[in-house]
């Protein structure tokens, strides 16, 4: 990883955080007015594993539900009854969110920020799948240099989700929220200088199911990139300018911390991490040297 001296413009991201972190209305927030019968409340978070580029600028256009409504059961995929997804089934209905259509910068929503993506009011029933629709305005800058990211050939410009059952977090009785976490790093395609595809790759996951580690890591100028890892399960972080980071959605279990370094600091790992779910994992500061 020696392109790691190039992330040195991310630092001027920084304000556009507190911009994003204030918009966020994350499951700290309370709702007194009970949700009418027959209905549901859902809310969707965008989160960020990041890359080595300056910003990824992506056009979100609108985002839609399918609901099954002659189904109840959200918690298991693994029964009878499920009906088609054809639009002659009565039961299965496509249900459009609320969001604030436009281009999000997906590399300001790393290290434990999120946006509120998408949220509705829609009816009662299993969610079976997720569709976001991508605009043509979507972008990359690294070294400070603008590229256009078009969709890989074949790729059709709607991202559709399905779920198997039991993914989502119901923090209060009819309302539930789900993050879905943009891996950069897996869904940009470089196949020459100047050309990049897109080739989105989305991860699921909730808070109260899975686990996270937050940390610092220093100097900034060893430019450093956090991999958190065991045998099933891997998360990536490139601190902010101050050292600081986090890496969220991981599954219960052991794991290994490797700090990989630029500009002459050496690397590191640390062994023996424990996440559990549900919890944040501190690690003590970690003070890189030449």
């Amino acid at each position: 990883m020696t392109t790691k001296g190039r992330l040195l413009g991310l630092g001027s991201m920084v304000l556009t955080i507190a911009v994003v972190l204030f918009a966020c209305s994350k499951d700290s927030s309370t709702q007194d007015d009970p949700v009418p019968a027959g209905k549901q409340e859902v809310k969707l978070f965008l989160s960020d594993d990041p890359a080595l580029f300056d910003k990824v600028l992506i056009d979100i256009k609108s985002v839609k539900v399918l609901v099954d409504t002659c189904d109840k059961n959200k918690d298991d995929d693994d029964h009878h009854g499920n009906h088609d997804d054809d639009d002659d089934d009565k039961c299965v209905n496509w249900e459009t969110l609320n969001i604030t259509p436009g281009v999000y910068d997906l590399l300001t929503l790393r290290n434990g920020a999120d946006t509120l993506l998408a949220s509705g009011l829609i009816p009662e029933g299993r969610i079976k799948k997720i569709k976001i629709e991508l605009g043509a305005n979507n972008s990359l800058v690294k070294d400070s240099v603008n590229y256009p990211l078009t969709l890989f050939p074949g790729t059709q410009a709607t991202i559709t989700l399905k779920l198997k059952g039991g993914e989502w977090d119901e923090w209060s009785p009819g309302r539930s929220q789900l993050w879905l976490d943009f891996d950069v790093s897996r869904s940009i395609i470089r196949v020459r200088d100047g050309k990049f595809y897109l080739l989105p790759v989305i991860r699921l996951f909730t808070i109260k199911t899975t686990g996270s580690l937050e940390g610092q890591v220093l100097p900034k100028d060893a430019y450093p990139v956090v991999s958190v890892y065991n045998a099933t399960d891997t998360g990536y972080a490139i601190p902010w300018i101050n050292g600081q980071f986090k890496v969220r959605g991981l599954k219960e279990g052991t794991y290994s911390v490797f700090v990989n370094a630029s500009n002459g600091y050496q690397d590191t790992t640390i062994t023996g991490v424990e996440i559990r779910r549900n919890r944040e994992t501190k690690l003590d500061k970690v003070i890189l040297h030449k």
